[in-house]
Formats: structure tokens, C-alpha cells, sequence
């Protein structure tokens, strides 16, 4: 079996700046996955 990354996990101060810079500065899709709602911080999953 051939090991593989399969999620990356990366903490930043400004979600919404971050989120720009790979959506809209690098082309990365969100697929609309942006969750607010939970209780002690937001999160974005983006596809590579």
C-alpha cells in the first residue's frame, strides 16, 4: 500500500483574507463548503 496525504490542516487569524487568497488568488474551488456556525471557530474545505 502507497502512503498518501489525504487532509491538510492549516490555522490562520483571518479566515475570510485566507479564503480569498485561495479562491480567488490561487483558483481553488470551495464548492460552497464553509461552515460559520459552529461553536469555537469557522472552517473551509477546499479540494486540490
Amino acid at each position: 500500500m502507497k502512503p498518501y496525504i489525504t487532509i491538510i490542516t492549516i490555522g490562520v487569524d483571518d479566515l475570510e483574507k485566507s479564503l480569498a487568497f485561495y479562491r480567488d488568488g490561487m483558483d481553488f474551488k470551495t464548492e460552497s463548503i464553509v461552515g460559520q456556525e459552529f461553536e469555537h471557530g469557522t472552517v473551509v474545505f477546499i479540494e486540490m
